[in-house]
């Protein structure tokens, strides 16, 4: 019952990038385009910049929120 930007989990990492159409994209690109609003943001180009190179700093604060995914909640 999970699927997007969390992936599918069933194990089976050639479905982790379904769009929310049910496509499958094979490239990391198409399938954030897939969910990005229009208008909203530029849509990504074949190199994937590094986020934490935008925000200086941020990558602890970043760790540490992701690390919730792999607490109970998501065990």
């Amino acid at each position: 019952q999970v699927r997007g930007l969390c992936g599918t989990f069933t194990g089976d990492q050639r479905d982790e990038f379904t769009t929310p159409e049910g496509d499958v994209e094979l490239g990391v690109a198409a399938f954030a385009n897939a969910f990005r609003a229009a208008g909203a943001c530029p849509a990504l180009g074949p190199g994937i910049p590094d986020p934490c190179h935008g925000f200086p700093g941020s990558r602890e604060r970043a760790e540490a929120a992701c690390a919730v995914l792999l607490g109970p909640a998501f065990q």
